[in-house]
């Protein structure tokens, strides 16, 4: 298969990278799933529960206990569906809009003390890199 060392390579630094990143977090920091309901939120606006865990390649039972706990701490609000009443709707609070700012700052402030070891060639080639992965998680 062509390219598998190199995508096997990729797949490596970015596991080392994200298990540094999570350790990066503070105390009581938001739980990798509630961070993906709120960044989801974030990046997609008002979502029911199965457009979440679509788009996260999740179960929707998987996260009905995550949800129920964002709800209870006031980072999302449930209301019902404008076009089937049966169908909840899930949108970030300004609370959970701050929550969620205030975990990714902890990870950004690593990372951009990291970049202080790196030439500006290296630092423009991560931010490439860190656009084509965008475009790598939506492919099909």
């Amino acid at each position: 298969m062509e390219h598998l060392s190199e995508a096997a390579h990729l797949r490596a630094g970015i596991i080392r990278l994200n298990r540094r990143l999570r350790h990066e977090r503070g105390e009581g920091s938001l739980s990798p799933n509630q961070l993906t309901v709120l960044g989801h939120l974030h990046r997609n606006g008002p979502s029911t529960p199965g457009e979440i865990a679509a788009a996260e390649r999740q179960r929707p039972q998987s996260l009905t206990r995550v949800f129920a706990e964002l709800e209870g701490d006031g980072l999302i609000v449930r209301e019902a569906s404008t076009a089937d009443r049966r169908q909840s709707v899930l949108s970030l609070t300004e609370q959970g809009r701050r929550a969620l700012k205030r975990d990714m700052a902890e990870r950004d402030a690593w990372l951009a003390g990291a970049f202080a070891s790196l030439s500006e060639t290296e630092r423009g080639v991560l931010a490439l890199a860190g656009a084509l992965m965008e475009r790598l998680a939506e492919a099909p």
